[in-house]
């Protein structure tokens, strides 16, 4: 069966939604409930803020189940030239989140490409190592 994914679209952004690979961060709908509001459908409101202010938060996303494109050929180029950049973040009692374009080799050889932001398990209760899943909030993780 194919995974499901949604686009919501305003102007010059396009924002992809990845259910399946949601890991429930809370951390788009907490930063930025005029947009994302789980409670409505859609959840995903376009309208809510600026397009500078959605793909912002969507960066933020853990898991990579948000991204955006910007639907302009200039816009594409100044987002390419961002995702060179790679910076990594410990989050308090979370996962290591690293932000930019990642290539991947897990433990059985398999190779993921990533782009935007990836969420690594740092608890080791994770069933999709490396890469985490929310366990941490379920066996209380601290650190």
């Amino acid at each position: 069966m194919d995974a499901i994914t949604k686009q919501y679209t305003r102007g010059d952004i396009t924002v992809i939604w990845k259910p399946q690979q949601c890991i429930h961060s809370k951390i788009c709908w907490t930063e930025l409930k005029q947009v994302f509001d789980p409670r409505k459908r859609p959840w995903v409101n376009m309208e809510g803020a600026d397009e500078e202010h959605i793909a912002a938060q969507v960066a933020r996303c853990p898991s990579g189940a948000l991204s955006y494109i910007m639907n302009k050929r200039e816009a594409d180029e100044q987002q390419n030239e961002a995702e060179l950049t790679t910076s990594v973040e410990v989050l308090l009692n979370g996962p290591l989140m690293v932000y930019g374009k990642l290539s991947v080799k897990d433990a059985n050889g398999n190779r993921h490409d990533k782009n935007n932001v990836t969420a690594f398990c740092r608890c080791g209760a994770s069933a999709s190592k490396p890469f985490c899943d929310g366990s941490h909030i379920r066996i209380g993780f601290k650190d």
